[in-house]
């Protein structure tokens, strides 16, 4: 992005309060959108990041501190959380653009993540809904929760976790939403992503805090304070929102096309544009290809017009036997993105695994900072939020602009992923480095044996690696929704955003799945963890990163943008 976009947001920020916004508003209900509905959607996003964050940043340590869950048991709730929290917005997305719309999906959602900090704090404040205190999770520990007691931990998780998989994404689409000009687009996402790891450097920070120092009832009490604002500040700028009506499941039609072509798969194909089928779309035959594209051309067929596919007055006979071109050519975009989509799971797969893990090295490590102030274990991840914060602002003002005067052009969003796979692979050499170092003083003090004890290594040594990773989703995460929002089709523009989610949720289950299997075929991770060899496991995700960054590689290099118009700059300065 340019350096003018901070200038030019605060621009537009003052048109908007002087009466002259980029859509002008009325009483009689004239358009809507445009930069007056900002402060609502960001306000929105903050009580909602607030909230989740003071639930789910210090999970591990409320599990093990009041619920007496063992420690990679904890992690692994965690990542499972975690990864639900990113896979619902895929079904958000599904249900926003072809059913209830982005504003019902938003509200809905953000009731139920109300419902579910509310039984956070009952769990919290109510002793009958807690087992017995046992110490840190102990492996001697006999005191368990009840079925009662789970089944109430494991609703709130769940309400929390459906509650921020309906908003998170979906807010980023109907902020998207509200303006016409793509420049915008990148304004509102670079905002949007600041906003995020801002309210959750607040969350992990200022809520933790409360919860570890003051007590665990006030903290969530917050929680459910954040969560009730931010879903009354939403419905409070519903008059200025513009709304986009949803036209039913985009993914029927994705699913004709495939039928349609197995049908027709005996049928030669043409290269007249006059013998496919093609309708106008929003009254602008301009934007519609005539004749399907040559990649993929096992598709082509169906939209290739048979005899009685097609009535006088033009309307499909057969819906599930001839599709239009651009419904094929919306499906060859998805297939064409997917292989890039891909590759960005294993980034959230380390991610996942590093962000569960170095909860659990910090508790066995000192956390003082002075002789008065401890850092919560939950708040350490902050690090991260705060990097990739200041990274955002920084790339934005500085990195973009030297680029463009080296260049002359900006940097494309292929480019940004790529560097952010980098910045990975990284972390997860830093994060060895520094545990080797860790067990080496543990071992030196005959500290494995003794679950619980800390070593005498400062928790600040694991700042670096939290640095580095945050550097890297500065660049990768913004990157992969400016490319997904620009590629998709029209109809499918919430779950181009939701994409991102979902690559972060499948990220989160397969670090679930590597925790768990490294368990079970190594003695890498045992409880103790100062009795293992965590340091392994980095070095085996730096290996694998590495493998997963020449995929990326690949499928840079022979991905084509669907939408030449708009970025025929950004597609030759990459295959320059």
């Amino acid at each position: 992005m340019a350096a003018t976009q901070s200038q030019e947001l605060k621009s537009n920020l003052d048109n908007t309060i002087s009466g002259d916004s980029e859509v002008q508003m009325s009483d009689s209900g004239s358009k809507r959108g445009g930069w007056i509905t900002f402060p609502f959607i960001i306000a929105t996003m903050t009580g909602l990041t607030l909230a989740a964050g003071g639930v789910t940043a210090n999970l591990i340590v409320y599990l093990i501190g009041k619920f007496n869950v063992k420690s990679i048991d904890a992690a692994q709730v965690s990542n499972i959380v975690n990864g639900c929290s990113s896979l619902f917005p895929v079904i958000g997305a599904i249900l926003a653009d072809s059913f209830l719309g982005c504003f019902s999906v938003i509200s809905i959602s953000s009731l139920i993540s109300l419902l579910g900090t509310v039984l956070f704090l009952l769990t919290a404040t109510l002793d009958s809904l807690r087992p017995s205190p046992c110490g840190n999770g102990s492996i001697l520990c006999t005191s368990t929760p009840s079925k009662i007691q789970f089944a109430v931990l494991y609703a709130a998780l769940a309400l929390v976790s459906i509650g921020v998989g309906g908003t998170r994404f979906t807010i980023a689409t109907m902020g998207a939403n509200q303006f016409d000009d793509p420049k915008h687009h990148g304004i509102f996402f670079n905002w949007f992503f600041f906003t995020l790891y801002i309210s959750s450097v607040v969350s992990s920070t200022v809520i933790v805090y409360v919860e570890d120092n003051v007590s665990w009832a006030m903290g969530f009490g917050l929680c459910v304070a954040a969560n009730a604002i931010g879903l009354a500040i939403f419905v409070l700028g519903s008059r200025y929102y513009r709304h986009i009506k949803p036209k039913g499941s985009p993914f029927l039609d994705l699913a004709r096309v495939f039928i349609a072509a197995i049908r027709k798969r005996k049928i030669l194909l043409s290269s007249r544009s006059e013998d496919y089928y093609n309708i106008e779309l929003d009254g602008n035959t301009g934007m519609m290809p005539t004749t399907p594209t040559k990649s993929f051309k096992y598709l082509n067929r169906a939209a290739l017009k048979t005899e009685k596919d097609v009535q006088l007055d033009g309307k499909i006979t057969r819906t599930w036997r001839l599709c239009t071109v651009q419904q094929v050519e919306d499906l060859k975009t998805l297939i064409r993105i997917f292989p890039l989509w891909s590759t960005g799971i294993f980034l959230s797969t380390t991610i996942g695994v590093q962000s569960s893990l170095v909860v659990l090295q910090t508790l066995t490590m000192d956390r003082h900072i002075g002789p008065h102030f401890k850092i919560p274990a939950g708040s350490i991840l902050v690090t991260a939020f705060i990097s990739t914060s200041i990274s955002l602002t920084l790339i934005d003002w500085c990195l973009c602009p030297t680029w463009q005067k080296l260049t002359r052009r900006s940097p494309t969003p292929l480019q940004r992923i790529g560097l952010g796979h980098v910045l990975n692979v990284l972390s997860m050499g830093v994060s060895a480095i520094v545990e080797s170092k860790r067990l080496e003083i543990a071992r030196a003090h005959q500290l494995q044996d003794q679950p619980g004890s800390t070593v005498p290594m400062l928790a600040l040594w694991l700042l670096p690696q939290l640095v580095i990773v945050g550097i890297g989703e500065a660049f990768h995460f913004p990157g992969q929704v400016a490319l997904y929002y620009q590629e998709f089709p029209v109809s499918l523009k919430s779950m181009a955003t939701a994409m991102i989610a979902m690559i972060i949720g499948i990220g989160f289950y397969l670090s679930t799945a590597v925790i768990d299997f490294v368990r079970r075929v190594s003695g890498w991770l045992p409880d103790n963890i100062n009795n293992g060899r965590l340091d392994n496991v980095y070095w085996m995700l730096v290996v694998v990163g590495v493998i997963n960054f020449g995929y990326y590689l690949v499928c840079a290099g022979l991905y084509k943008y669907r939408n030449v118009e708009k970025s025929e700059n950004d597609n030759s300065s990459l295959h320059k």
